[in-house]
C-alpha cells in the first residue's frame, strides 16, 4: 500500500511542475492548494530535497522547485525515495532478506512477476504524464 507520504510527494511534484515560473514556490503556498499540513509537507520536503528530487531555498523569495523537467522523473523514483521499496515480500527487497525456503518458495515465482509488473508500471509512467496538457 501507498503511503499518504507517497501519494503527498506526488501531488507536490505535480504542483510545483504546473507552478512553476522560474522561481521558488513557497511551501505554504504548495500546502494551501494541496489541502495539506504545512508541517507535514516539510518533513515531506526535506526528504525530497535530501533525495535530490527538489531544490529548497529559505528566507523571503524561498520556497521549492524541481531539479529537472518532469519529464525526466519516473513515479518509481519518488515512490521508492518516499516509501523505501516497493516489493511485495522482503526477499524480494533491495536489502534482500534470504529465506531458508527462497530455493524450494513454490510462491517466489508469482512474487517475482507481481514484483516486477509494479516495478515496470511506475518505472514507464514519468512525472510529466500527470500533468493536464
Amino acid at each position: 500500500m501507498i503511503s499518504t507520504r507517497g501519494r503527498y510527494a506526488i501531488r507536490v511534484m505535480i504542483d510545483l511542475a504546473e507552478n512553476d515560473r522560474g522561481q521558488y514556490i513557497p511551501l505554504k503556498d504548495i500546502a494551501a492548494r494541496q489541502g495539506i499540513s504545512k508541517k507535514y509537507l516539510e518533513i515531506i520536503m526535506r526528504e525530497m530535497v535530501a533525495g535530490g528530487l527538489v531544490t529548497g531555498s529559505s528566507g523571503k523569495g524561498g520556497g521549492y522547485r524541481l531539479c529537472r523537467k518532469p519529464e525526466e522523473y519516473t513515479l518509481d523514483e519518488i515512490l521508492e525515495l518516499m516509501e523505501g521499496t516497493l516489493s511485495p515480500v522482503a526477499c524480494l527487497a533491495e536489502e534482500r532478506n534470504s529465506c531458508p525456503r527462497q530455493a524450494a518458495c513454490q510462491t517466489l515465482p508469482l512474487w517475482t512477476e507481481y514484483n516486477q509488473l509494479v516495478h515496470d508500471f511506475f518505472h514507464s509512467r514519468k512525472l510529466s504524464d500527470l500533468l493536464p496538457e
